[in-house]
């Protein structure tokens, strides 16, 4: 029995060994790209670094723990069995004068302001896996392919995880970027996908992009993580404000509640809308680099925001809270605090014009 235990330890080592040489596991960053990572003041003793001491799990809880009980526990309404609601806008016909948002469920949005097209983490692969198994989609979510896209000026990525950067997506929008602006590290993967060095803007936090004239992308920090395989924090994870000549937008990635949402509102002012994760957290759990909504609320409030979009949520499962949970209590917490929200339906088109346009409870009556 020993032999054959240790035989099958063997065989799982070996096949895991060759799955991460697959292409969607992307590359670790070396030569100079390392040499540029070391030099950050973000990185130490081998990894990039919060600014809070930020733990993944509290005392006493495991990665495989935690596994177990979210994908094979008995968690009420992870998933809905009624298809998400969703609309077709045409991308490729919305005129360039136009300032709208639209989503594709979970952290993937388009932005088109003051005449450029930004790419939010886009996953359009239907899965949040680097494997044929794994994370899929809810039903009803993956209406948008590549060839629904226009050609894209910055496609913006906050972390390198699964769910926010996918191979299958990059390699099919590949054609139509013109830009990248992602982490420190986060590069070295894009090349090794074929992409051109002058592409790929890789930058640490509180750096800028002069887009054209006064239109400006920033980088901030965040609270959170980035790293594609067993190793973690190798790459630097990003939150960003746009900041168009009509316009200020923070983009806030993957993170939890801390300090640095209050010093971004200090040094810029204000935001006319606040992009913020909202879902995939969990009390005992995932709570330190995702925030639940009373955190969602407080993190725009820090932000000086005029009206907070929460994200993160409705299409992939990561955590064991209710598919639905997160809309359901950020709006009804947001009406204590008199936060305007901005709560598309996939697909739909937000104006960004108009700071009054309303919104359907559209999780409402699903199951």
């Amino acid at each position: 029995m020993s032999v054959i235990l240790v035989s099958l330890i063997g065989l799982i080592i070996v096949i895991s060994s060759l799955a991460m040489q697959l292409p969607q596991f992307g590359k670790a960053p070396g030569g100079k790209r390392l040499e540029r990572i070391k030099k950050s003041p973000n990185y130490r003793n081998g990894k990039f670094q919060n600014l809070e001491y930020t733990t993944l799990l509290p005392e006493g809880y495991s990665m495989t723990g935690e596994v177990i009980r979210t994908f094979f526990g008995k968690n009420t309404r992870k998933f809905p069995t009624d298809n998400i609601p969703s609309v077709k806008t045409d991308l490729l016909n919305i005129p360039i004068d136009s300032n709208v948002l639209v989503w594709f469920g979970h952290s993937s949005y388009y932005i088109q302001i003051d005449g450029k097209r930004i790419l939010v983490d886009p996953v359009l692969s239907g899965s949040a896996s680097p494997l044929p198994f794994g994370v899929k989609a809810f039903k009803g979510t993956d209406r948008y392919t590549a060839n629904d896209f226009p050609e894209i000026d910055y496609v913006l990525i906050s972390h390198d995880h699964f769910d926010h950067l996918d191979y299958k997506t990059v390699m099919a929008l590949k054609g139509k970027i013109r830009h990248i602006i992602c982490g420190l590290g986060v590069g070295e993967s894009f090349e090794y996908w074929g992409l051109k060095a002058d592409q790929i803007l890789e930058k640490d936090w509180n750096e800028t992009v002069i887009v054209e004239g006064n239109f400006k992308i920033h980088t901030a920090t965040a609270r959170h993580g980035s790293g594609r395989k067993l190793r973690s924090d190798n790459t630097l994870w990003l939150s960003f404000i746009i900041e168009a000549p009509t316009q200020r937008i923070y983009v806030g990635g993957d993170s939890g509640y801390g300090k640095h949402f209050s010093e971004i509102g200090q040094k810029y002012g204000s935001f006319d809308l606040a992009i913020l994760d909202n879902g995939q957290y969990g009390e005992d759990s995932y709570s330190t680099i995702h925030m639940p909504p009373k955190f969602s609320l407080k993190a725009a409030q820090d932000l000086n925001a005029k009206r907070l979009f929460p994200v993160h949520s409705s299409k992939f499962v990561l955590s064991r809270h209710p598919w639905d949970e997160p809309l359901v209590k950020i709006s009804e917490l947001s009406k204590t605090v008199n936060m305007p929200l901005v709560t598309p339906m996939i697909g739909e088109a937000v104006d960004l014009n108009d700071s009054k346009q309303p919104f359907k409870h559209w999780w409402q009556g699903l199951n």
